[in-house]
């Protein structure tokens, strides 16, 4: 690509700084179309006498050597600030992965309590009983400014899940919707307990049909009973809410009728069950036994709002696919300029341009770039899995640089 003299930039330009390196500069990308003479001011104040330029993404070419007019030198305030700016981004940054990092050792601590009631509640229901609902209320009252850490957790995949990660995915995940659907706190409470206990049942039906992609017959059957199980195993539970076991008994109804155990539709689902049923579905696509078969969350997402809509509620779909965004925190997406990042922030106000931390191997990890979608004119071209990129993109992009939380094979 060409160069030109720093004095005959403008507006418009669109320039490379890959020569100098992110460390020394004070812009968010090594390449980007000027927007500012703020930014030409501080390319000034850096130094630099010459810079490399790209015609075809230009908007504008630079200056004639005649129009480049001499003024007054505001390079040096314009630098200092645009450093300011960009050890703002920074601090932000660490800040985000140590509340993270904060928030998945919380969530691990109340998997493993989610685990233990749902070993012993049937053996000690009256002991369990009040130990899930400290759990329960925990969450409820967490969940505010918690969002999108909480739905990037679910999303993050791991190998040794089990019923107690399914059962805390699916109560956070319906506690989220039910936030959004405006019910109040005790119905929150009981939501969550039902959704906690949703699968309880399931530890009277063996790992090989649990596990099992396709069923005989009277193995589905089998299955399905796991719903009658649950009922059993909380039947001894004192003053347990009847929606709470409306929740176990209900969570497999499907709107259109399709459903099991009872074949409910519409209306005579019981309105707790209803957006469990939608929670539980999304996490059974994104967290499988086999997570080779895992879908991404936005392909998720796609499978319930495209291909299974006549399964659920739809006011309570539309929701659910609003509170997640179309690209759910923890999606891999792939950037109309190239760029590869990670969601961790939905939009609510267009739910097509969230927040993301980008790839970029010329940033260090610790100092990596978030990105506001709705800021520029770049936009998501399409979700990725990870397995489909560069482990040292996958290692760079996670939230604690793990790269166990992506599985190999999973799309």
């Amino acid at each position: 690509m060409p160069k030109t003299p720093i004095d005959r930039l403008q507006p418009g330009v669109f320039i490379s700084l890959t020569e100098v390196g992110w460390i020394r500069h004070p812009f968010m990308f090594n390449e980007f179309r000027l927007a500012s003479d703020k930014q030409i001011q501080a390319l000034k104040a850096m130094g630099l006498s010459e810079i490399v330029w790209d015609p075809a993404r230009s908007t504008a070419e630079p200056l004639p050597e005649a129009a480049a007019a001499s003024e007054e030198d505001f390079g040096s305030l314009a630098l200092s600030g645009m450093l300011d700016e960009k050890k703002l981004r920074i601090a932000r940054v660490r800040q985000r992965r140590e509340q993270f990092a904060r928030r998945e050792r919380e969530y691990e601590k109340d998997a493993a309590a989610a685990g233990e009631i749902l070993k012993t509640i049937a053996g000690r229901p009256n002991d369990m009983h009040p130990q899930a609902r400290s759990l329960v209320g925990r969450i409820v009252g967490g969940l505010i400014g918690a969002e999108s850490d909480i739905i990037q957790l679910v999303n993050s995949k791991s190998k040794d899940a089990g019923l107690a990660f399914h059962s805390m995915n699916v109560m956070v995940l319906s506690l989220l919707l039910g936030k959004a659907m405006g019910l109040g706190e005790e119905e929150l409470k009981a939501l969550g307990l039902g959704a906690l206990l949703h699968d309880v049942g399931k530890s009277e039906v063996p790992p090989r049909i649990l596990r099992a992609t396709h069923r005989t017959p009277p193995e589905e059957e089998f299955y399905r009973a796991h719903v009658g199980y649950g009922i059993k195993a909380v039947a001894g539970v004192r003053d347990l809410p009847l929606p709470v076991k409306n929740v176990i008994a209900c969570h497999h109804e499907h709107f259109d009728g399709s459903g099991f155990p009872n074949k409910l539709a519409g209306e005579k689902i019981p309105r707790l069950a209803r957006l469990v049923a939608i929670a539980n579905r999304y996490d059974n696509l994104c967290n499988p036994f086999d997570l080779k078969l895992a879908k991404t969350p936005a392909e998720a997402i796609g499978q319930l709002f495209k291909n299974e809509a006549a399964r659920f509620q739809p006011e309570a779909l539309q929701l659910f696919v609003k509170t997640l965004g179309v690209y759910p925190p923890g999606s891999f997406v792939a950037l109309s300029n190239g760029a590869v990042g990670l969601v961790i922030e939905a939009n609510s106000r267009d739910l097509l341009r969230p927040t993301l931390m980008l790839h970029d191997p010329d940033v260090p990890r610790a100092e990596a770039i978030l990105l506001d979608l709705s800021d520029t004119d770049l936009r998501i071209a399409s979700a990725v899995s990870p397995a489909a990129l560069p482990v040292a993109v996958v290692e760079y992009l996670a939230p604690r640089g793990r790269i166990d939380y992506f599985v190999e094979g999973a799309g």
